[in-house]
């Protein structure tokens, strides 16, 4: 089978994250260390750490609120999201959960789009039909992380897309180490 000319293949780039949305970031941290991933950085997406939201388009600074955890696994993050109360909206990730009867999965694969700067990469999607859904800037200690879902699920693609933008003085926020006694010492300060 040969792609056609007008073939977008290539465009999304490098698949950079798989992301699995649960009900209790624990417990999944749980299950997926005896397979042997991890450790995992926990931190809090709400208005202090993301405090430009966008939600189908509306604005604000409390949209929603996500407990995120990320391990890295070789070149491919492991990340999961579980919704918290107190947000606006119900986010991308609690709708997963109550189209899935609570049970976690996999909900969205973030690629790099080639490294082209996020201006492009949104330019891109829209060319194509894709809106994004959900977006935020999440601070870092220093920079920040541009993050965009776009609504390909609703569009057929059989799940959520994503793609993230790290500033170049991006620094990691404070986090939680989960499981603690897995974390090599230099990794903790």
């Amino acid at each position: 089978m040969t792609p056609s000319s007008a073939s977008p293949s290539g465009m999304l780039g490098n698949i950079a994250e798989i992301c699995i949305v649960t009900p209790d970031i624990y417990r999944t941290i749980d299950g997926l260390t005896m397979l042997g991933i991890g450790p995992f950085q926990i931190f809090e997406f709400n208005s202090a750490t993301v405090p430009r939201q966008q939600h189908y388009g509306r604005r604000g600074t409390d949209l929603f609120r996500i407990k995120a955890a990320f391990a890295k696994q070789n070149s491919l993050v492991v990340e999961l999201m579980q919704p918290l109360a107190g947000g606006s909206e119900k986010s991308l990730m609690q709708k997963f959960l109550d189209d899935n009867g609570g049970r976690e999965g996999v909900q969205h694969i973030a690629w790099d789009m080639g490294g082209i700067p996020m201006a492009e990469r949104l330019a891109k999607m829209r060319e194509r039909g894709f809106e994004p859904a959900m977006q935020g800037w999440w601070q870092g200690r220093k920079g920040q992380c541009h993050f965009c879902f776009f609504d390909t699920l609703e569009k057929g693609a059989g799940t959520v897309f994503e793609t993230i933008d790290f500033s170049e003085d991006w620094e990691d926020p404070e986090c939680e180490w989960y499981p603690r006694q897995s974390v090599p010492e230099d990794k903790m300060k």
